[in-house]
């Protein structure tokens, strides 16, 4: 057998994590064709549309196709955190601007007892998916390693063309990885080291924004395993 290294430092933990991933997710897209990539499976499901065409009142795009997104909110499974904020002395204003919500509705979830509400969430389509790690992960980039100007949302022109669509996201995706790949150990633990608007980046030493990216692109690539499982149990063919 050989004696292939496997890296034991936090990077590589985190690096070869992603890279499993990622292998097993072009696999698993392999075929993809444009009316799978666009198929809804039940009602109301959330996808990208023509501008003229958008269901949701706040879908967003540069281009001809936008990408569904709804009001913001909260997730249920996020006021234990929501309540770790305040009492750590962050103020309602700032956990609102944080979450990117408005002031009461932080309020109504300080104030809530008992277990949450049940969740109830729109499925949405592969093309969506793809779309969302699509314009997180260039998103990403830019307000690491790029000039962290540019408004994420604007970054990445949707297509209903699965092809294209990969094409373009495989080569943001690889970019990431290699801008990823010279991080030093000193970067891991900066504060701040990612600036992305979105969420906590800036708020968190960039080990742990990179555990979450690792989970945000393997808990949606999973999802899109499964939307094909149904294609192909549904109408026996894929793409």
């Amino acid at each position: 057998m050989g004696t292939e290294r496997v890296r034991s430092d936090r990077l590589g933990l985190l690096l070869e994590q992603f890279d499993c991933a990622r292998e097993r997710a072009q696999v698993r897209l392999t075929g993809l064709g444009d009316e799978e990539h666009l198929w809804e499976p039940v009602p109301d499901c959330w996808s990208i549309r023509r501008r003229e065409e958008a269901v949701t009142q706040r879908a967003f795009g540069p281009g001809d196709w936008l990408l569904d997104q709804g009001a913001p909110y909260i997730p249920a499974g996020e006021y234990a955190e929501v309540a770790r904020q305040a009492a750590d002395g962050m103020s309602v204003a700032k956990i609102a601007e944080d979450w990117s919500v408005g002031v009461e509705q932080v309020e109504e979830i300080l104030q809530h007892t008992g277990p949450p509400e049940p969740e109830v969430t729109p499925v949405t389509t592969i093309a969506w998916r793809l779309a969302h790690l699509h314009y997180c992960f260039a998103g990403e980039w830019e307000w690491t390693f790029g000039e962290r100007r540019h408004d994420p949302k604007l970054l990445v022109d949707f297509t209903p063309d699965a092809t294209l669509a990969q094409e373009r996201f495989w080569a943001a995706i690889d970019r990431w990885r290699d801008s990823v790949g010279t991080v030093t150990d000193e970067q891991l633990d900066t504060v701040g080291f990612s600036q992305y608007p979105y969420g906590s980046d800036a708020g968190e030493p960039y080990h742990d924004v990179l555990w979450g990216a690792n989970l945000e692109f393997i808990h949606h690539m999973a999802e899109i395993a499964l939307l094909r499982d149904l294609w192909q149990a549904r109408f026996g063919t894929r793409g």
